[in-house]
């Protein structure tokens, strides 16, 4: 029989894990969404590519400074 300390700890083990997880699939999809939007705004405006294209690795660095942000916080509570 598994004792309440050990479930505790598993649930909050999984629960880290699943967060990271899911902060990851999601920076995966906004990058995505972030160059494939740069990249029809390019074919539209191609004399604009410059200027989009410095958006769009500011704002995917954004987007991983947030997701990274996320799996340190899940790493964190996984720890402490």
């Amino acid at each position: 029989m598994f004792s309440m300390i050990s479930l505790v700890d598993a649930l909050q083990g999984l629960g880290a894990v699943l967060g990271a997880g899911v902060a990851a699939i999601a920076a995966g999809i906004g990058i995505g969404k972030i160059g494939s939007s740069a990249m029809e705004a390019i074919a539209r405006q191609p004399e604009a590519a410059g200027d989009i294209r410095s958006n769009m690795i500011v704002i995917a660095a954004l987007v991983e400074g947030v997701a990274l942000f996320a799996v340190i916080v899940c790493i964190l509570a996984l720890f402490l």
